[in-house]
């Protein structure tokens, strides 16, 4: 089965599917019932670590090893555009969502920015989560400016930001908050030494 074919079954998309088979995102329980069900295996089984291979008689040529059928694919920030549709599961309204630390969804971008997803519950209209800059980093490698349709809301709790907002530039410091309309070109970069991080609320436009 190949990873978009899994990823098909499951709901999610391929990439973010590549991102928990290299450990970058943490599955929800769900998607990891679903998984192993898909699979035919147990859940315990996805948890298996694998054992150190024996290194090979020198005379005997090492067996042929298919490589993956699909690599990893990075998420360019710069082509993303809008958080609607990249998360698990966003399309649920249930009526309650708890997620808990090394259990939500997590996208890193190129850039090496951390976006996790706080509530499961929110469906297309709003995101509701935490964003981590490291230290020199930037919403996107090119620094291309994003717009997208929607309002960000954001509380930064560490580091600084500075944030270019059309025409305007200016520093973010912990413990300010900003509300912006995501449709003027705007950057997030951390010029300073500690990783900034904050929470952030998006909310999407429909036509």
């Amino acid at each position: 089965m190949t990873l978009r074919e899994l990823a098909r079954r499951l709901g999610v998309s391929p990439s973010f599917l590549s991102q928990i088979e290299n450990g970058k995102s943490q599955p929800s329980v769900a998607t990891l019932y679903s998984m192993a069900q898909t699979l035919d295996v147990s859940i315990d089984h996805l948890f298996e670590g694998t054992e150190a291979a024996a290194p090979a008689e020198p005379d005997v040529a090492a067996p042929d090893i298919a490589a993956p059928e699909e690599e990893p694919e990075p998420i360019r920030r710069s082509d993303l555009g809008s958080l609607e549709h990249v998360w698990e599961d966003s399309g649920s309204m249930g009526r309650l969502s708890v997620t808990s630390p090394g259990n939500r969804t997590r996208l890193v971008m190129d850039t090496g920015v951390v976006w996790e997803q706080l509530a499961t519950n929110t469906a297309h209209q709003l995101d509701f989560i935490e964003i981590v800059y490291p230290p020199g980093s930037s919403s996107t490698n090119d620094e291309r400016m994003l717009r997208h349709d929607g309002f960000e809301y954001g509380y930064l709790i560490e580091g600084e930001l500075e944030v270019t907002f059309g025409f305007e530039t200016f520093m973010l410091h912990a413990g300010e908050s900003l509300g912006l309309n995501s449709s003027v070109p705007h950057l997030f970069r951390n010029l300073g030494t500690v990783p900034a991080r904050g929470i952030w609320f998006v909310h999407h436009d429909h036509n």
